[in-house]
């Protein structure tokens, strides 16, 4: 980073790209096609000199992400509500294309941002499929309370049809999850680690694997800020306000749900921390995001150390 002398912002629609560069004030638009980010490869500066700054734009990001840092270039994926706060404190609060990129790419040379690692093919194979199953799942839910309501048999019927066919898919998907992760060693070990934990199932690991590679590389703040499970001091004065989560990978703080729900039953270390957050009388909502947080600490710790699930020593 300390040879950065440029800062590019990215805003990403579905068919343009619209370009800023720090400092020199460069900006153009692209079409995003082949052609476009062929032409966007020749314009940007040399990559050991240039941070690439874009927004998580539900998936169009993807292929720009891949595209340039295939090339050498230095990326970061930031979330839009932080790049809009970011222009509120300074006053920015027209939106266009144009603006959003210049923003952007301010944003990217004023914050300290995380890179994007590297990723291979089969990784990001892996990563789609987590959140194809995702979305399955989401249909499916909003199938079977579509259900509740229904009167007409016939229409019963055939929300009962899809719900079998996406409960058929979504198997189908389960499967070649498994298979994905044990064609990989690393992933395998870690997998094995992580389910390993009293309620943590395969569909967690994967996860994990998939959209949480820096399992075990940070410390336990870190791994928590990352998920969106770190807790942020909301206090002025005399007076002290409830500490509230934010942020973070959405996806992995889903999958930690559902597995501190499990883990509430089942793990012995998670069953007690719930037992006394109940017995000091703290609200499920407060309950539950700290046994995903320890939950989430414990598997840090044991992919750190390459450790299977010993709950004698684990505190």
């Amino acid at each position: 980073m300390s040879q950065v002398t440029h800062f590019v912002g990215i805003d990403i629609a579905k068919h343009t790209l619209e370009v800023a560069i720090r400092p020199t004030g460069q900006q153009f638009s692209l079409a995003y096609d082949e052609a476009g980010l062929q032409q966007l490869l020749r314009t940007l500066p040399p990559p050991e000199t240039c941070l690439v700054v874009v927004e998580a734009t539900g998936g169009y990001q993807r292929r720009v992400v891949v595209e340039l840092y295939s090339a050498g270039h230095l990326m970061a994926v930031v979330n839009p509500r932080q790049v809009r706060d970011f222009a509120r404190v300074h006053n920015i609060l027209a939106k266009t294309d144009s603006i959003d990129a210049r923003v952007i790419a301010r944003f990217g040379e004023e914050v300290e941002l995380r890179l994007v690692s590297k990723r291979s093919g089969k990784h990001e194979e892996l990563a789609q499929l987590v959140a194809r199953r995702r979305q399955l799942v989401e249909l499916r839910t909003s199938e079977k309370n579509r259900r509740e309501t229904i009167t007409s048999k016939s229409v019963k019927k055939s929300v009962q049809h899809v719900i079998d066919v996406l409960t058929k898919e979504i198997t189908r998907i389960d499967k070649q999850l498994l298979a994905f992760v044990e064609s990989d060693d690393d992933w395998n070990r870690t997998a094995a680690i992580v389910s390993s934990v009293p309620g943590v199932g395969p569909v967690v690991s994967a996860t994990l694997v998939a959209e949480l590679p820096e399992l075990g590389q940070l410390n336990r703040q870190e791994i928590s800020a990352l998920a969106g499970l770190a807790p942020f001091n909301r206090d002025s004065g005399k007076w002290s306000g409830k500490r509230s989560i934010w942020g973070g990978r959405k996806s992995v703080r889903s999958v930690l749900y559902m597995a501190a729900v499990s883990a509430v039953r089942c793990n012995p270390v998670i069953k007690a921390l719930a037992h006394r957050l109940r017995q000091a009388g703290k609200p499920y909502k407060v309950m539950i995001t700290a046994c995903m947080r320890k939950l989430l600490v414990i598997l840090n710790a044991m992919v750190s150390t390459q450790t299977h699930w010993t709950p004698a020593v684990v505190h």
